[in-house]
């Protein structure tokens, strides 16, 4: 059975009320909503070196006069005036550098787990007429936001942009923000109090204070139409008192001009044509420039065209099977411990996988900074992106449960507008426990019905038949239209000569991808075949692994780990470990590992054969 999906909705709504439903109320909501395509609108950044204290037992959250934090000491500091703890003096504070995690930037921060408080002091010139949002990239785990005194608001999760509408609390002049930030894990978070990285915590995103006119463009989708690729298909929503205006969507190399009404909630569909559109692809990732205006606002963003859909076995990209070639790769600097911040490193890590003949990534396990998924939709690299219900998930609180749908809800309406985003997952590794089906089958509903465009997948769970093979049935599998699995033949199960014997079953006609498979090796530590953490042992478990592969009949993609070596505090081996994951094909110095010439050469057969289709 063919099931087809473009980057524009299977299901556009044809009236607002359809399309506020229970599932896009959140999305299509004016209250703080996200606000799409930050880099294409006025902003101020307030990126640099903010003001921190460390307030580990979290003495400037509480007041004895008071039980929570709305009456905290800090939440009245002034710029010029100390607060009453006069010991607590963000003048005389260390200083932080924003965006960025606290663990790399001082030796007494790298274990970390608590509370710093961050200032920000700036000025600004307020216009009377204009709206203003404070809008953070992500901030890990816990932060409540204070503007000028006044909370503005508090977000939960660590991966994932929010804004807060502050135009009443900003100032003409001198300002100051202040944001308690907390990324002690919890219970009932996601991820759990177990995960298999480094809790970098802090304004680990950049800051940008955005500007928009009185009624503003809030939100667009704008993509192919699934039923006609020589058209494209999507929504606005304007936000503001002037929500009834004309609104043209203008793509002037597919001739495109199209004006249509928005009604009283500031909603309007559109359909356009366009004349032979070039679609983006990893071999041409070709974007055309795109512009929504309105009466009173204008924004434009690149968008690339494409689609993507699975027949039985298959993965189809604008119609073309293909094999995702690809590696996963987790949110740290090419060269050094610490959250990437920059497009040019994301672009160093993207070459490298490049020279590997990737053209997939599979992100781990969280939404990635937006400055990657930017740059893949550049230089034409496909992404999995996921959230992180991992492990340990408490699939029976509904604080969980909320808080699971939030960050789905903003991973998708971050970057549903672009193209080198094929595939959601909605959770990796997690055990058979009550609730779990219905916890992640309930995120699958809703992430299909926020973007009915794309594929949805997760790593599922896998167990060996009577005849030694290994059988993916699992319930969750029915719902997905990709099957994620993760397997360590020849590192965590048997000898590395015993993979190329393993076979695989699916009760599924779907199309998988074997999501981790690997081991670890110390760069520049070699020795005997059968010698753990030597490079030659990586090299071996990967020989043999690849001949495997080589015969399931239903892999349409894998994606090894990992791409870096990378810390997590699970690692503690010394001398050859030291706190970091060695399963990387490249150390965290930028240094190959032999295991990683074996996947070039694998791939590049693999690409040779599908271009002989």
């Amino acid at each position: 059975m063919k099931v087809t999906l473009t980057l524009l909705s299977l299901i556009l709504y044809s009236t607002l009320t359809k399309a506020q439903s229970s599932e896009w109320e959140a999305i299509l909501d004016d209250n703080n909503s996200l606000l799409a395509n930050v880099e294409g609108r006025n902003t101020f950044s307030l990126d640099g070196k903010w003001d921190a204290i460390v307030d580990q037992q979290e003495i400037g959250f509480y007041n004895y006069r008071y039980k929570e934090s709305e009456n905290g000491w800090f939440k009245d500091q002034q710029v010029q005036q100390p607060s009453d703890l006069i010991e607590y003096n963000f003048e005389r504070a260390r200083k932080l550098n924003v965006p960025g995690d606290w663990n790399s930037q001082a030796k007494d921060l790298l274990r970390y787990e608590g509370t710093i408080w961050y200032r920000k002091v700036f000025d600004y010139d307020k216009q009377t007429n204009m709206r203003y949002y404070l809008y953070f990239g992500a901030v890990n785990y816990d932060a409540k936001v204070y503007l000028n005194g006044e909370k503005v608001g508090e977000h939960q999760g660590g991966f994932t942009p929010f804004n807060f509408e502050v135009t009443d609390k900003l100032k003409d002049g001198e300002n100051f923000v202040i944001v308690k930030v907390d990324n002690k894990r919890k219970r009932e978070a996601l991820p759990t109090v177990i995960f298999d990285w480094w809790n970098y915590g802090g304004i680990t995103r950049s800051v940008q204070l955005i500007e928009a006119p009185q009624t503003f463009v809030h939100n667009y989708f704008i993509q192919l139409d699934p039923q006609n690729e020589q058209q494209i298909k999507g929504w606005v929503k304007l936000n503001g008192p002037e929500r009834q205006q004309n609104v043209k969507l203008s793509v002037v190399e597919l001739q495109v001009d199209e004006t249509v009404p928005t009604n009283a909630e500031g909603y309007a569909e559109f359909t356009a044509a366009v004349k032979n559109p070039t679609y983006w692809s990893p071999e041409n990732p070709k974007r055309h420039e795109v512009s929504v205006e309105a009466e009173t606002d204008k924004i434009a963003e690149p968008i690339g065209l494409r689609s993507i859909e699975v027949d039985g076995y298959d993965i189809l990209l604008n119609d073309q099977s293909i094999f995702l070639r690809g590696i996963c790769m987790h949110e740290e600097s090419p060269y050094q411990p610490g959250r990437p911040n920059s497009a040019e490193e994301a672009r160093v890590q993207f070459g490298w996988a490049q020279e590997m003949n990737s053209n997939f990534l599979r992100l781990a396990h969280y939404p990635h900074n937006e400055h990657t998924t930017r740059t893949a939709d550049e230089m034409g690299m496909m992404i999995w992106s996921e959230i992180p219900v991992y492990w340990t998930i408490l699939w029976q609180n509904q604080q969980t449960i909320d808080n699971a749908r939030q960050q789905l809800r903003e991973m998708i309406n971050r970057d549903k507008n672009k193209a080198s985003v094929i595939l959601w997952s909605v959770a990796n590794e997690t055990p058979m426990e009550e609730g779990r089906l219905e916890f992640i089958s309930d995120l699958v509903d809703y992430a299909k019905a926020l973007d009915p465009t794309r594929l949805l997948t997760a790593a599922l769970e896998n167990h060996m038949t009577e005849d030694g093979n290994k059988m993916i049935d699992d319930p969750l599998g029915a719902k997905l239209d990709v099957i994620g699995n993760n397997n360590y033949c020849g590192w965590y199960q048997g000898e590395p000569q015993s993979c190329d014997e393993l076979r695989w079953e699916t009760t599924y006609e779907k199309p998988m991808i074997l999501s981790e498979f690997g081991g670890g090796a110390l760069q520049g530590y070699r020795g005997e075949v059968n010698q753990r953490w030597t490079e030659d042992f990586q090299a071996e478990v990967y020989k043999y692994n690849i001949e495997m592969l080589k015969e399931i009949p239903f892999l349409r993609g894998t994606t090894p780990w990992l791409l870096k070596d990378f810390l997590s505090p699970r690692r503690p081996l010394v001398d050859i470990q030291d706190d970091y994951n060695r399963k990387g094909l490249i150390s965290e110095r930028g240094l190959k590992k032999e295991a990683f010439y074996l996947m070039k050469e694998y791939y590049e057969e693999v690409e040779q054969e599908y271009e002989q289709k």
